[in-house]
């Protein structure tokens, strides 16, 4: 009599690929819709004063302040908000734009988890309009983070920027990876999402993405852009004298 040998157990099917949904809209009206779940991530750079030219600086610094506080509010209590910002200098003065996270992550109960500076030009080279790095700040009500786990405080490069006033790769990827290894989080939401860089880097990191872009034309690309995309067509890095942290100029 034969014996039959049971058909082998089928391989394990593939995880589902990230998803992404990119919102044309304005990312403060998106946020205050409603909290988010709790597997959501924030990683975003708010608008600098020169894309909001209604406001004088004392009225962007409010608004900055309370719209920092809202993304840490809209989170739950062990997710993150992750902040990419470059200070500027303005009429003489230097505005510090990780001081006015920080601020509004206070007033929403938020705590710094770590702060990363990223090396926007080499050490030692002159810049006028704005500093020679850009702040990468990390917050949450409840998470903590190991000290076994810290991870590099300077990144020496912004990495692959699809123009030269972009989030880089290198700040998107560092964002990404905390993320990914080290919360529970599963989707990063980025309302201020420009043409798609952070986006595009969660969903290659395994993180399903949700952006929002207030350019019609951004949000149009913001939804197909690629990680190999962004790499071939990317610009050096930023000029000494870049502007804002954001992926172009309003272009509705």
């Amino acid at each position: 009599m034969s014996i039959t040998s049971p058909d082998p157990p089928p391989p394990p099917s593939a995880p589902p690929a990230p998803t992404r949904h990119v919102e044309h809209g304005d990312g403060v009206a998106f946020l205050r819709r409603a909290s988010l779940p709790a597997d959501h991530a924030i990683v975003t750079s708010l608008p600098d004063i020169s894309e909001m030219p209604g406001l004088d600086a004392a009225a962007w610094s409010a608004w900055f302040v309370d719209t920092a506080a809202l993304v840490c509010r809209q989170l739950a209590d062990d997710a993150v908000a992750v902040f990419y910002q470059t200070d500027i200098k303005r009429d003489g003065r230097w505005i510090d734009k990780g001081y006015l996270v920080q601020r509004g992550a206070e007033a929403a109960g938020s705590h710094l988890l770590w702060h990363k500076l990223v090396c926007r030009v080499p050490p030692g080279v002159i810049t006028m309009g704005r500093p020679a790095y850009a702040h990468l700040l990390a917050f949450s009500r409840a998470l903590r983070v190991s000290p076994g786990r810290s991870t590099a405080d300077v990144l020496p490069s912004t990495g692959a920027m699809t123009w030269s006033r972009a989030m880089g790769l290198a700040a998107c990827e560092a964002a990404a990876r905390f993320v990914r290894e080290q919360t529970a989080c599963t989707t990063i939401v980025d309302p201020f999402c420009g043409v798609g860089t952070m986006l595009a880097v969660a969903n290659a990191h395994g993180l399903d993405a949700v952006g929002v872009e207030l350019a019609k034309k951004r949000a149009r690309r913001a939804r197909v852009i690629t990680l190999e995309a962004i790499r071939a067509e990317a610009a050096p890095g930023p000029a000494p004298d870049g502007g804002d942290d954001r992926d172009g100029p309003r272009d509705d």
